[in-house]
């Protein structure tokens, strides 16, 4: 860390150590003032109120997408399922064609203003979804917000380490997962809430020019977090420089947008571990997104379970990834990293090939306890992992081709899923009626078989992992990676 004498030219614009020789004598001694708690669990005051953005910001998204996907249902009237379609691919599209131009500006830009930015914007389109009565004026809102997001998240992530000291990134990694998904069954009990407020409200005339339902003040809330979350990254001292303070001194021109985009892909794939990282997290998703579409079919038919079955699957996986949120934080700084993420990539594996074998509700229950565990373990440790490996000037274009890549094979898994298991389930039933008997008969119902096939994706992304990271081991051997 850089220490600034005093003398000559201004300050160091990050923290700095500074010698102090004390000029008279010490009277008595100083009480030393032990760290606040919310300094030791989140390693620094700036990533505390930045993980308060987090928890604003998430609750406000949850609270919105509610609200969102049934203004799309009321305003598709008879196709409500196709216009909620329409709505969630105006979310998804944007990511495939601009988050690599996305990840350059966040590079070049001041990463605090960006935010700063994207929230005030989407706020404002937000205020616009009340008054809105068509499902194409849906799409095009949702597009905006999502193209606001693309540059807020990456922007999130790649600022972490400014803020956090490394000891810390996985315990802060930890936290952002938990704000993230954890914020979830608060903002569903927050919505019911708001419905209640807005029938309230409806009674006083005074509010007629807001349109106030259950709806559209679940929007006006979104509002108001984003708003918020604009003030408080507002005090946020995050501080650049080096080679990332000179690019953003550059300006923009094609030929060096070009060059920016070359030299993120350079990174991503040629440098061993965050081409490991990336490589895992998402072909690991192929896999593990099947588990959405198929869990409703497999909890019924494979478990034999009432409409409760799959909700306490839900429960264990999150459960799960709320154990090894605890677990990592704990045991962060006693963590072989990149060993402890492909370890856990091959138990998240595992754990769906068990749970898929079995056809008890319990074990099944218990073996995706231990799949949240991994999954969780290979979320923070590879954002974690990718924060202190890629410099910052980096960041940017590394986390948006992450959050590209993790949309795709999302969608991929979402899509493939369903028709996998309907046409392996066809072959089953063709070629030896749904089962094999092998002293014991065992059903093969194509659910299944698509949940085997998921576990093998995981663990194919593991290896896949392992194999990259081997090649930035001094010795390539797998004792020796850190």
């Amino acid at each position: 860390m850089d220490r600034w004498d005093g003398a000559g030219g201004d300050p160091p614009t990050e923290p700095f150590v500074a010698l102090v020789v004390p000029v008279e004598p010490i009277l008595a001694p100083q009480a030393v003032v032990p760290e606040a708690l919310h300094v030791r669990l989140f390693g620094s005051h700036a990533y505390f109120r930045l993980w308060i953005v987090q928890v604003v910001s998430s609750l406000g998204d949850w609270v919105g997408f509610v609200a969102i996907v049934a203004i799309a249902q009321r305003l598709g009237s008879g196709s409500g399922a196709s216009a909620i379609g329409l709505v969630m691919t105006a979310r998804i599209l944007p990511g495939f064609f601009l988050s690599q131009l996305a990840g350059v500006i966040i590079d070049r830009l001041d990463r605090k203003k960006v935010m700063i930015c994207c929230d005030i914007g989407r706020g404002l389109v937000l205020c616009t979804l009340p008054f809105i009565k068509t499902v194409l004026g849906l799409v095009i809102v949702s597009f905006l917000l999502e193209v606001g997001t693309l540059l807020w998240s990456p922007a999130k992530e790649a600022i972490v380490p400014n803020l956090v000291p490394a000891e810390h990134l996985t315990t802060a990694n930890s936290l952002s997962l938990a704000a993230a998904y954890g914020t979830f069954p608060l903002a569903t009990i927050l919505f019911a809430g708001l419905t209640k407020l807005a029938e309230w409200l409806g009674n006083y005339g005074a509010f007629d020019f807001l349109r106030l339902n259950s709806e559209s003040i679940a929007i006006y809330f979104d509002v108001l977090t984003f708003f918020t979350s604009a003030a408080l990254i507002a005090t946020l001292p995050i501080v650049r420089r080096g080679r990332a303070e000179e690019r953003g001194q550059r300006p923009f021109e094609a030929g060096q947008v070009m060059r920016d985009l070359r030299e993120g892909w350079s990174v991503a794939f040629r440098d061993p571990i965050v081409r490991g990282v990336l490589l895992c997290l998402s072909t690991g998703l192929i896999g593990g997104g099947m588990l959405v579409p198929l869990g409703p079919v497999f909890a019924k038919d494979v478990l034999h379970g009432g409409p409760a079955a799959f909700g306490l699957l839900l429960t264990a996986l999150g459960f799960g990834v709320a154990a090894c949120v605890l677990a990592l934080s704990f045991l962060q700084k006693r963590l072989k990293k990149v060993r402890t993420f492909t370890l856990a990539a091959f138990t998240s594996g595992a754990s769906l090939l068990l749970a898929a074998s079995t056809d008890r509700l319990g074990l099944a229950t218990a073996f995706v306890f231990t799949l949240g565990l991994g999954a969780g373990a290979v979320y923070v440790l590879g954002f974690t992992v990718l924060q202190e490996s890629v410099h910052d000037d980096m960041r940017g274009r590394i986390f948006s081709t992450l959050y590209t890549l993790v949309r795709l094979c999302l969608l991929l898994a979402f899509a493939v899923g369903p028709f996998t298991s309907d046409l392996l389930d066809r072959i089953a039933q063709s070629w030896f009626h749904r089962q094999v008997t092998v002293g014991i008969t065992v059903s093969l119902p194509g659910v299944r078989l698509t949940l085997w096939l998921a576990g093998v994706i995981i663990l194919l992304a593991g290896l896949l992992a392992l194999a990259s990271f081997r090649q930035g081991s001094p010795t390539g051997r797998v004792r020796d990676l850190p």
